[in-house]
């Protein structure tokens, strides 16, 4: 749930739509050619409802069932899978390495420094965890 928080910039909307431009939508932000692979389009995806949606998100995860250990890891299998088990200050996108890919991404370059790791990436879905897990959300 915190990582659909985060990827639906808190609307869990099925019809969320990736703001940096990059094609994806969604609960867990599908790109075009991933919900294809799932046997459905981007289209399809913005139609359904949360609940429909979330067995696309279930298909999506079942390749990652067993791997994903920390939250980070979580969000590892919807942001960039390669990093799952990878330590926290594991690079993910560099500006110098792959441009396009850190100029979709650069909002996660906490210290700004031209290089997106595991931790940065996935310190704004701990945030999303951590404000879950308070009083006010218990109810």
């Amino acid at each position: 749930m915190s990582a659909i928080a985060f990827e639906s910039a808190e609307t869990f909307s099925p019809a969320i739509k990736n703001a940096a431009g990059s094609g994806a939508t969604g609960l867990i932000q599908f790109m075009p050619k991933t919900a294809i692979s799932l046997g459905t389009t981007a289209n399809a995806l913005q139609s359904m409802s949360a609940v429909e949606q979330l067995h696309y998100v279930y298909k999506y995860f079942e390749p990652y069932k067993g791997r994903c250990k920390t939250i980070s890891d979580v969000y590892m299998a919807i942001l960039w899978p390669q990093a799952i088990g990878k330590p926290d200050d594991y690079v993910l996108f560099a500006e110098s390495d792959r441009p396009h890919t850190y100029r979709l991404n650069r909002g996660l370059d906490l210290d700004r420094n031209g290089k997106i790791t595991k931790a940065e990436a996935a310190s704004l879905v701990v945030k999303k965890l951590e404000k879950g897990l308070t009083e006010e959300f218990r109810r």
